[in-house]
């Protein structure tokens, strides 16, 4: 069997493995009586972000540290420009009627403490540490703000309702059997499509560092694209600034500062020269958003989308 198509069944074990956890996390959770406020910014957060976590601590063993930088990085740009651009499209998305002014600033400070630490010019110990402190200090301060407004702002109030995968009648022995199916499918398909990846990269003569930018970041944002166009196609997207922003943080602050234990994830020059900055520009376009009250419409879409694909085309030309 080809590459590619081990590539595509790793990349489709990794996704159904992933939503497999976060069902079985979530009824859990609730079922021994956290509140679906914590689950929502701990158990979620980390359920969903559980692909690329897997993928960037198999790069690190395989040494091919290129794709665990480039999965974060280029997840990160594809949430912004791919995974808001293209819902876009399809429906206005009403970002203006929730207030992510906060999470917006601690997205930006992540992302420049991201920066800072691939100066050093290796994610080690030293930056696992910092990397997780900004992560910890963050969810706190989130928890707090959110119990403190629950009853305040509806619109931003998170309820067990609320919350993807949520079955009140779900016996445990499907909730056992979901948590099985995660544990076990997250290794083999961060396994498979890593592994494979590679070969591609070998037999195009391209390095890790593109694959990672490109096929294994387009592929582990498939879920946020997915559920965002089901959103905006319900006229309901209006909380989806606020889920990019949410896995951004925990992409660059949780799935690094993780795999940096595992082993030491030397950063490519080319990181440095050209993709954090598109990353932190990237960010930078969700000013209009946040702070000035404007609604992702159709020409947004298109012009989010259209910048995604010059991106892809600048890092497969070069």
């Amino acid at each position: 069997m080809s590459a590619w198509l081990l590539s595509g069944l790793g990349l489709i074990i990794l996704l159904l493995a992933g939503d497999a956890l976060v069902k079985g996390a979530v009824n859990l959770s609730l079922r021994i009586g956290i509140p679906a406020l914590i689950v929502s910014l701990t158990i979620v957060a980390f359920g969903t972000s559980a692909p690329e976590l897997l993928i960037s601590i198999k790069a690190v063993l395989d040494d091919v540290p290129g794709i665990a930088m480039g999965n974060v990085v280029g997840s990160n740009t594809a949430n912004i420009l791919l995974v808001l651009g293209v819902p876009a499209l399809l429906a206005t998305m009403h970002t203006s009627e929730c207030n992510t002014r906060k999470s917006f600033n601690h997205m930006i400070a992540a992302t420049l403490l991201f920066i800072a630490l691939a100066y050093r010019g290796v994610f080690d110990k030293i930056s696992a540490v910092a990397l997780l402190a900004a992560l910890a200090a963050m969810l706190f301060d989130a928890a707090r703000d959110a119990h403190a407004h629950k009853k305040a702002d509806s619109a931003c109030a998170t309820n067990e309702e609320d919350l993807e995968g949520v079955d009140p009648d779900m016996p445990g022995w499907r909730i056992a059997l979901f948590l099985v199916l995660g544990m076990i499918g997250l290794p083999l398909g961060a396994s498979l499509l890593v592994d494979n990846a590679t070969v591609i990269a070998k037999e195009f003569g391209v390095s890790d560092t593109v694959i990672g930018l490109t096929l294994v970041a387009i592929g582990t944002s498939l879920p946020e694209l997915a559920t965002t166009v089901m959103a905006a196609l319900r006229r309901q997207a209006d909380v989806a600034l606020g889920n990019v922003i949410g896995s951004n943080m925990f992409n660059l602050l949780a799935i690094i500062g993780i795999a940096s234990f595992v082993g030491p994830i030397e950063v490519d020059p080319a990181f440095l020269q050209f993709d954090l900055w598109v990353m932190l520009g990237a960010s930078l376009l969700l000013i209009p958003f946040v702070y000035l009250g404007q609604n992702l419409t159709r020409i947004w879409g298109i012009a989010l989308t259209v910048l995604y694909a010059t991106y892809l085309f600048v890092v497969l030309a070069g």
